[in-house]
C-alpha cells in the first residue's frame, strides 16, 4: 500500500523557518500533483499549496502566500514545503497526498490520497 513519509516539522519560535520533506517509494510522482494540507487541533484538514505533475505550477492558500513555497523532485519521489516567516497559526499537523486528475491542481482534501502519518509543526514563543 502506497503511504507518504513526512518530516522535518519540529518547534519553532514566530518567524523563523522549517523545510517539510514528503516521499514514497511506491508510486511515481511523475503522474500526480503534490500538495500539502494541515490540520490544527479542532480544526479542519486545510490546503496549503500544491504543485501539479504537467509544469508544475502552484497553487498557495492566501494565509501562506509569499511565506511558503512548494517544490518537486520526481526522480527521487520527493517534495518539500519550505515554510519561512512562521506564525503560531500554522501550527498544526502536515500531511503530503496526491491526486491524479488533470491540471490544474487544486486544494481539496477529498480529490487527494495516500495520506501519510503527518509531521508536527509547533510556532511558539
Amino acid at each position: 500500500q502506497v503511504q507518504f513519509v513526512e518530516s522535518g516539522g519540529g518547534l519553532v519560535q514566530p518567524g523563523q523557518s522549517l523545510r517539510l520533506s514528503c516521499t514514497t517509494s511506491k508510486l511515481s510522482f511523475d503522474y500526480y500533483h503534490v500538495a500539502w494540507f494541515r490540520q490544527a487541533p479542532g480544526k479542519g484538514r486545510e490546503g496549503v499549496a500544491c504543485i501539479a505533475r504537467s509544469d508544475e505550477t502552484t497553487v498557495f492558500a492566501d494565509s501562506v502566500k509569499g511565506r511558503f513555497t512548494i517544490s518537486r523532485f520526481n526522480n527521487n519521489n520527493t517534495a518539500y514545503l519550505q515554510m519561512n516567516a512562521l506564525k503560531p497559526d500554522d501550527t498544526a499537523i502536515y500531511y503530503c497526498a496526491v491526486d491524479a486528475r488533470p491540471p490544474p491542481c487544486r486544494l481539496k482534501a477529498d480529490e487527494y490520497y495516500f495520506w501519510g502519518q503527518g509531521t508536527q509543526v509547533t510556532v511558539s514563543s
